[in-house]
């Protein structure tokens, strides 16, 4: 089974085209090297994923061509233990970043807007 239509089937990419893109990019690796969206795979590889949100290293347990819900999908791989707990800590340490980030306080107004423009612009 190719590599694009497994990952979009697992639910890791929205669309068939995304899981192929970030394949020609670099970011899926199986077994060491970089995988193209063609490569074949089977049951038992060891993935390493990398979207723009978080990073997974899985373990293919089933093959599935077609894209169902998202419990489903879950059965398709196996995450492993180390991936799990590296995620969970950069998801705790941007929820502690947000915390201590100052609330924003909406739209700027007109004369913030000017105010922008000038400062980006260089003119006083």
């Amino acid at each position: 089974m190719r590599i694009d239509k497994w990952l979009w089937a697992a639910r890791f990419f929205k669309t068939r085209a995304l899981a192929s893109k970030a394949c020609g990019l670099g970011r899926i690796e199986g077994n060491g090297s970089s995988l193209k969206p063609a490569k074949e795979i089977k049951v038992g590889d060891l993935l390493k994923i990398r979207t723009e949100a978080n990073t997974f290293e899985v373990e293919v347990l089933v093959l599935s061509e077609m894209r169902g819900p998202s419990a489903v999908a879950l059965t398709l791989y196996r995450e492993t233990e180390s991936s799990r707990q590296l995620r969970e800590a950069i998801a705790q340490e941007r929820k502690l970043l947000r915390q201590m980030e100052p609330p924003r306080e909406g739209r700027p107004t007109k004369r913030d807007r000017r105010k922008i423009i000038q400062f980006r612009s260089g003119t006083d």
